[in-house]
């Protein structure tokens, strides 16, 4: 996979070590995931908006209320950030100066357009598999009142970086002498026990979905 063209929108100037271009890299970093936060501006107000997205190649698709300020601004083309951030451990130094943090994230921009048609259907689809593969067959198809109610946009990614973290604690070297524990505490999202809808009929089994979930696959 082509790297995406670097200049100062997307360049990582703060430890540039850690950053990366290229999209399979990118593209893992928003796979693992599915929120995701909107940054645009409104007469030079911003905004940063979170919200869930599905990713389809280049293109990530969002959708809302169609009387959402967001969706109502973006379909009009201006210029987003999309970032996504997972973190994977905290990183406890010898001193307060060098703690931080084990993450993957990534940050997109481009601008967004309004999605209608079978498009609208597909787009909808990426994104409940991105949040739980299997559910959209699982549930009620969307009738023509709710889809008339939700705007679905799609931003094509013209720009990218991810920027990751791995590994211990960088202390100073006078430091490693210290009596004081360092490490890293690993940070994971674990899934519950399915719960159900109190009005739930009895006798309806957990959705496969949610079992495949809970189970890891």
């Amino acid at each position: 996979m082509s790297d995406y063209p670097i200049d100062k929108t997307n360049k990582v100037k703060r430890i540039p070590k850690r950053g990366y271009y290229d999209r399979e890299t990118i593209y893992k970093v928003l796979d693992a995931g599915f929120l995701c936060h909107i940054g645009f501006a409104i007469e030079d107000r911003p905004f940063v908006i979170p919200t869930s997205y599905g990713r389809d190649g280049d293109k990530i698709y969002l959708h809302g209320a169609s009387t959402s300020r967001m969706m109502v601004s973006l379909e009009k083309g201006i210029p987003l950030c999309l970032t996504v951030t997972h973190l994977d451990g905290l990183v406890l130094a010898r001193s307060s100066f060098h703690h931080s943090m084990n993450y993957r994230s990534a940050v997109c921009f481009g601008t967004a357009y309004l999605v209608t048609g079978e498009e609208k259907d597909t787009a909808l689809k990426i994104i409940s598999d991105q949040i739980l593969v299997g559910r959209w067959e699982e549930a009620r198809a969307p009738i023509a009142k709710e889809m008339k109610a939700t705007t679905v946009l799609c931003m094509t990614i013209d720009q990218a970086s991810a920027k990751i973290r791995t590994g211990p604690p960088g202390d100073e070297k006078a430091d490693y002498a210290l009596p004081i524990w360092a490490g890293v505490i690993p940070c994971q999202q674990v899934w519950g026990t399915p719960e159900a809808d109190p009005l739930l009929t009895e006798g309806i089994p957990v959705a496969e979905s949610a079992k495949r979930l809970v189970a890891g696959k």
